[in-house]
């Protein structure tokens, strides 16, 4: 989804089609057979606003604004069949007229119900990596190494350099500068992007005010070096700029489920698997940083396979004509922490007990770096949070609408895991059925329906 450029809380929440709403966000992708596209309003608490309770309901269009392939006929057409379908009904049968109620009958708002959140796994720093099942691990290989690859069909990459920095004759990082996210479907290369973090340039030389919508892909950026890539798959990536480095996160829908494999582990809930090499074999977690290491190197891709470009002569020096992992490349496994080092004192002040920036500030010798590295792995650990409102289940649980009684009101219009709504009766009316309903865990609200008799 993607901010509702009529409703955006970021400017205001001047939402002129959608009143009582204060942030509204649109599908990026029209649904394939129809062209249709979805949108969901929330009010300022939050609660998915839903067209049975409010004129400023969450509305369904029947022509997606940005419009859908092949773009040649209504409702695919971008602008013009959302406005046609959409808007000069909305003026004609809610605005300039008193069918409101009618109008949105027939728009039905699509709850929470059948939403089920995305996975994520992100790659930052020097770099680490944090799986779709939780397990988290650092891989300091130089070369060019496969992500995430589903069905042989969905590929993600990423490439490290060396960074040209040395400790007493070691090379101390292996710094993750490069990532090319393309999605391969029927082995046939469909949509790309590709971003760097060389030092010497930002992570995107382009700024698209607005979003980007080609076939099967969306793309966005922003002036502060953020990349947003979703694909027609359903998989998203976000590229972000810091320090010097990439932080990667992609996210895939539950269709994925068992069926990717890479650095970023087999998603099945499992991380005890998480460390599957490319030949099929596992090992522990508990593994060890030199056994992790040969794990990472097991994913290096091959240049018949390859998703990256080499428009340079150093790429195709050191890359294309060179090893995709680089054996002789001897990086830092576990960096000590020597009590007399200054470095340490400030670093134990600022990292606390994140391995992560530990790790990064010893083998870049850079508290920025450190610093950098620690926002990343808190703000994935956020992002985990937020994706899984209900650990147990992994998803968001609605007990779905509740219709007021006729002569009659409730009290509340969140239907979410918790919420307890209360019924009331008109003046001369009696209220038969339970006079308050909680939804309840298995996605049912308790109680009988309420009803008011005179």
């Amino acid at each position: 989804f993607q901010t509702d450029y009529g409703c955006d809380i970021e400017k205001g929440s001047v939402c002129t089609y959608h009143p009582g709403a204060v942030h509204c966000v649109r599908a990026i992708q029209a649904s394939p057979q129809y062209g249709a596209g979805q949108q969901c309003c929330y009010d300022s608490t939050g609660t998915q606003i839903l067209t049975h309770d409010s004129t400023g309901g969450s509305t369904p269009d029947r022509g997606h604004d940005w419009g859908s392939p092949p773009f040649l006929k209504p409702p695919r057409i971008p602008g013009f069949s959302h406005w046609l379908y959409d808007v000069i009904s909305f003026y004609y049968c809610c605005l300039w007229s008193d069918n409101c109620d009618f109008y949105m009958k027939r728009r039905p708002s699509s709850d929470c119900r059948t939403y089920r959140p995305p996975r994520a796994a992100s790659a930052f720093g020097d770099p680490h990596f944090l799986t779709f099942d939780g397990l988290n691990f650092t891989f300091n290989g130089l070369g060019e190494y496969t992500l995430v690859e589903w069905r042989a069909t969905l590929t993600r990459s990423c490439r490290s350099r060396d960074a040209g920095r040395k400790k007493n004759g070691r090379d101390i990082e292996g710094a993750w500068r490069r990532s090319q996210i393309r999605e391969v479907e029927n082995e046939r290369k469909t949509e790309s992007t590709e971003s760097s973090a060389y030092s010497s340039q930002p992570v995107s030389d382009l700024f698209f005010p607005l979003p980007l919508i080609v076939v099967g892909l969306f793309l966005y950026s922003t002036p502060d070096q953020n990349i947003t890539v979703m694909f027609s798959s359903g998989s998203g990536v976000e590229i972000r700029g810091s320090g010097g480095f990439l932080t990667l996160t992609v996210l895939l829908p539950e269709k994925f489920v068992n069926h990717t494999w890479g650095l970023f582990g087999v998603m099945n809930g499992n991380p005890e698997d998480d460390y599957t090499f490319k030949n099929k074999t596992t090992m522990s977690v508990h593994a060890s940083p030199q056994q992790v290491f040969e794990f990472g190197a097991s994913w290096a891709i091959e240049n018949g396979t390859s998703l990256f470009t080499y428009d340079t002569e150093f790429l195709l020096n050191s890359f294309f004509n060179g090893e995709k992992h680089n054996a002789s490349f001897l990086p830092v496994f576990s960096p000590y922490e020597d009590p007399a080092d200054p470095l340490v004192e400030e670093m134990v002040s600022q990292c606390g007990s994140d391995p992560f920036c530990r790790f990064d500030v010893l083998t870049t010798r850079s508290l920025e770096v450190g610093s950098s590295t620690r926002l990343s792995h808190q703000n994935h650990k956020l992002l985990v949070e937020h994706l899984e409102p209900d650990m147990s289940l992994l998803l968001v649980i609605s007990c779905g609408w509740l219709e007021h009684p006729t002569n009659g009101k409730k009290n509340d219009t969140n239907y979410l895991l918790g919420s307890t709504i209360n019924f009331t009766c008109n003046k001369g009316y009696e209220l038969t059925g339970s006079q308050e309903r909680t939804c309840q865990v298995s996605g049912n609200w308790s109680g009988d329906t309420p009803q008011c008799n005179p």
